[in-house]
């Protein structure tokens, strides 16, 4: 008897751009009903491997790809994602692409929307139906079921939070009546960890369905907690393909770097106790988070974490210090007022920011890695440029600018063919670290860093980590650091403050437990006492 044939099979993939072989004879195959882990550090191949498989137009620009694709036995080359979709393969891209301006249901259904008949339809034709508002609320309510999420259909994708544009996302996928695979990409990045208990729950009851599942993801013990297959890729090749219960976390994490990876530590505590940044009373119209009260005392030369839920206020608190979101209240500077809503200012107060939102707010996306990395330190500091013609005019300083790109390419060891490469070229993870040089690069006393290992990989997420304690070390800037994961606010910093609410519900050493942190998180610990 013949045996099925697995819904999808990769056959012997490879793919290079412009000579650079980023992917080498990889196979692969799934089952209806499977979840692979597929994992491996920024740059290892994850992603372009989904692009192959999902027909993206990126992959037919340079060339195409060499191998095969085999759908239930059956070849296939997708020329266009729209023929993918057409075959029951959906993808969660790691970036989002929804339309700000329109509702959850309307981004869920888009270009599926319900219509319904009205009289001019009998004169114009089928053009002239209407939509039909109740049934897609309904369609778009049991897609958001399907996940197990409370998310109001109605809401613009502009005032969501981050986690809820994510659920929204994947929605969109499972609302799709075909639906035989699909793929996540890092698609728990940028949820709390209460959100992806959530996703990964959901994902196990899709799976249940029949549904298999392609799982991208950097957090090792959701793959290990979820997964029943794991594929390891490194620098485009299999390194190893396993059953998840014959393998640990700590196995996938070397396979991936080639490398025992160590735990980065926190050092001893420290006796930090010198005022610097004063903020009284903050408040920021941020869409997605609350920031109704924020007063806060950092001091000069410590790491500073600050934590809570989704949508409680955390990430607003940087963007409001640094101008980006309109906001009121009081932030003193050594003593000195530094005004809100005026981001120059700010910048040339020695203060920086990195943000959450990497492509739209960190990156020249069009422009190569140098002229990121020195643009910032150019427009306010009049740095990278050299006087001609007696001072009249000043140019770039190109060897200066490629000069400052090469220190951190190898500094924060960012993957890339040169610092010429342009930035959109990069993997999420990489154009992670070109944001936090950029920051470097300006020299600032006081550098606010917003979900600084959001979609990275074990080995890289150590690297930025272990370079934001040096540089807080060797040269003494005071850091802000915002995260969603407890544990790697733990790790590197002095103290943490946990927001919830729209205000800072305490603050404790990060020697405690982390027990003593989610209390605070869920509000049952008193302010007074917390506070320290």
């Amino acid at each position: 008897m013949k045996e099925k044939a697995p819904l999808l099979e990769m056959r012997n993939i490879t793919k290079d751009f412009s000579g650079n072989i980023v992917l080498k004879d990889v196979s692969f195959s799934i089952e209806p009903g499977e979840i692979l882990g597929l994992v491996g550090e920024n740059g290892a191949g994850k992603t372009t491997l989904m692009k192959i498989l999902f027909g993206m137009t990126v992959i037919h620009e340079t060339g195409g790809y060499g191998g095969e694709i085999l759908l239930n036995g059956k070849p296939v080359m997708y020329s266009s994602p729209l023929e993918a979709l057409d075959d029951g393969i959906g993808m969660v891209h790691q970036e989002f692409s929804l339309l700000p301006g329109f509702t959850a249901t309307e981004n869920i259904l888009l270009n599926r929307e319900s219509t319904k008949y009205n009289f001019v339809t009998e004169l114009f034709g089928d053009r002239m139906r209407t939509l039909d508002r109740v049934e897609m609320k309904e369609r778009a309510e049991k897609a958001i079921e399907k996940i197990g999420v409370k998310l109001d259909e109605q809401t613009l994708v502009s005032e969501m939070p981050v986690g809820h544009k994510q659920f929204t996302e994947i929605a969109r996928e499972l609302e799709k009546s075909n639906v035989k695979l699909l793929v996540l990409d890092e698609p728990t990045a940028v949820l709390t960890e209460s959100e992806a208990e959530i996703l990964l729950h959901s994902m196990r009851r899709l799976s249940n369905e029949g549904i298999a599942i392609i799982f991208i993801s950097h957090r090792l013990q959701e793959c290990k907690d979820i997964t029943d297959k794991i594929l390891v890729l490194r620098d485009g090749c299999i390194i190893q393909e396993k059953a998840t219960s014959e393998i640990s976390v700590k196995e996938i994490a070397q396979a991936m770097v080639g490398r025992e990876i160590k735990a980065s530590l926190r050092d001893e505590a420290r006796d930090i106790h010198k005022p610097l940044l004063n903020i009284k009373n903050l408040w920021v119209d941020m869409p997605g988070e609350t920031v109704r009260d924020i007063t806060l005392d950092i001091n000069e030369g410590e790491i500073l974490g600050i934590g809570g839920l989704a949508g409680q206020g955390k990430l607003g608190i940087p963007n409001g210090v640094m101008g980006l979101y309109n906001s009121g209240g009081e932030v003193l500077l050594k003593g000195e007022p530094i005004p809100l809503n005026n981001p120059l200012y700010a910048l040339n107060s020695k203060m920086a920011f990195v943000s959450e939102d990497r492509r739209e707010v960190g990156l020249l996306l069009d422009e190569p890695i140098d002229w990121n990395i020195a643009f910032s330190a150019m427009q306010v500091q009049n740095r990278f440029l050299k006087p001609v013609f007696g001072g009249l005019v000043k140019l770039r300083d190109e060897k200066a600018m490629e000069e400052v790109a090469d220190h951190y390419i190898e500094t924060l060891e960012i993957k890339c063919m040169s610092s010429k490469q342009k930035a959109k070229e990069l993997s999420g993870g990489n154009q992670q670290k070109v944001c936090l040089a950029k920051a470097f690069t300006l020299e600032p006393e006081v550098l606010f860093v917003s979900e600084p290992t959001r979609g990275i990989d074990v080995g890289a997420k150590k690297i930025v980590l272990d370079t934001l304690k040096r540089y807080n070390r060797e040269k003494g800037t005071t850091i802000v650091i915002v995260s969603s994961e407890l544990e790697e606010l733990r790790s590197i910093s002095d103290r943490i403050a946990i927001v919830d609410d729209g205000k800072v519900v305490g603050i404790l050493p990060a020697t405690e437990p982390s027990t003593a942190f989610g209390l605070l998180m869920l509000g049952t610990v008193n302010n007074g006492e917390a506070a320290k």
